[in-house]
């Protein structure tokens, strides 16, 4: 995996670049829609790639390895090929699915014993186990195994896990480096920053992880419920201390403001479900702000989804029509707008982009932020 660096926006920490894989070029700053269960929720892999231009998704390590499980994907090829997506692929370690699972996992320094939330069978992920279940996907991005602390979260509890964090990342490393690709092409592994909201504790982190010299970082552990400005401030600081020309992946964030927010502090990649799983219960996300298609307002409003989107499907279908399938639990309504929300995001990181590179993000940043989030 290589990293290019095209520009960085003099007014802030911005930067757009592109990242090379052998599956393709992802251009940041980027947002990756969710696949959890090789699957982006209600959408055709061709409209991921035809109709938005999706240039990455993620896969989910603990949702894959229970279902369909590891020997199924390993011996069709890996997930490109089971799922017919011939872009980059990265995936979670199932640290946060793990961290979600409280009432049904135990930690120890070995190790993770978790009940399947399907049957409720037991299961042990090691850091070692882990980096061979991802080799097994397939994916082109690798995330160590992790442990996402809580919100809030008491300092010597979080000291602890992010201790355990750096020692499963170096077992993550040793075993990897000593593992071969499994399907021709390369896999890159990437460490994960943690120490919660603690910024003694992520500088910490942040110097461990970067030490491991990896070709990427990425920033764990936020959005888990602290408030707004306490990601801001965290990632800005983690952000300074990162190597520069290495990209920053913020996992699990966020709002369409917190996106061009944290692009502004100098993170290159996004992940979250907020846009699908928003769409399902009818919030649209727009240049103009938030829509709710379930009121009543839009019931007679025959006017494009959104006659500016770079989605086909919200320009060709009606606010009415959309606001009806919903209401009727229709199955086009959730996938309609999953496809909206997506096309915008992907539109939204492109925007910036280009902003970054004709040299004035920092004032359009500024202006869409207010805009975005307004309900309309």
């Amino acid at each position: 995996m290589k990293f290019t660096i095209h520009k960085a926006d003099s007014k802030s920490s911005a930067r757009a670049g592109t990242i090379k894989t052998d599956h393709g070029l992802i251009e940041t700053p980027i947002f990756m829609p969710v696949g959890t269960a090789a699957t982006v929720k209600g959408v055709h892999q061709y409209e991921l790639q035809n109709e938005i231009n999706a240039q990455i998704i993620l896969g989910n390590t603990y949702h894959l390895y229970l279902r369909p499980g590891t020997d199924i994907l390993n011996s069709v090829g890996g997930l490109h090929k089971f799922n017919s997506w011939n872009k980059p692929i990265l995936t979670d370690s199932g640290g946060y699915q793990v961290y979600s699972l409280s009432g049904r996992r135990k930690i120890t320094d070995e190790g993770v014993t978790f009940r399947s939330h399907i049957d409720g069978s037991k299961h042990f992920f090691t850091p070692e186990g882990v980096m061979d279940i991802q080799r097994k996907i397939g994916a082109d991005i690798i995330m160590a195994f992790d442990e996402c602390t809580p919100y809030p979260c008491e300092y010597q509890y979080a000291k602890n896990s992010m201790e355990m964090t750096h020692r499963w990342l170096k077992r993550c490393c040793d075993h990897f480096d000593t593992t071969e690709n499994l399907y021709g092409y390369e896999q890159t592994l990437v460490p994960i920053v943690q120490g919660s909201t603690y910024k003694e504790l992520r500088k910490i982190s942040a110097e461990t992880i970067a030490s491991f010299d990896r070709p990427a970082n990425a920033i764990g552990g936020l959005s888990t419920g602290e408030p707004t400005e306490k990601m801001y401030e965290i990632t800005d600081f983690v952000c300074n201390i990162l190597p520069k020309d290495k990209p920053r992946y913020l996992m699990g964030v966020g709002t369409p403001a917190n996106l061009l927010e944290c692009i502004a502090l100098g993170i290159d990649m996004f992940d979250c479900v907020l846009p699908t799983r928003n769409a399902r219960h009818g919030h649209l996300y727009t240049a103009e702000g938030i829509l709710n298609m379930k009121n009543a307002k839009w019931k007679d409003d025959f006017s494009p989804i959104d006659s500016e989107s770079p989605c086909y499907s919200s320009r060709f279908y009606s606010k009415a029509y959309l606001r009806h399938l919903l209401h009727a639990k229709e199955l086009l309504g959730a996938q309609i707008a999953s496809l909206h929300n997506l096309g915008f995001y992907l539109w939204l990181v492109g925007e910036a982009r280009k902003h970054i590179l004709e040299g004035d993000f920092l004032q359009w940043k500024n202006k869409m932020v207010v805009k975005l989030q307004q309900r309309l």
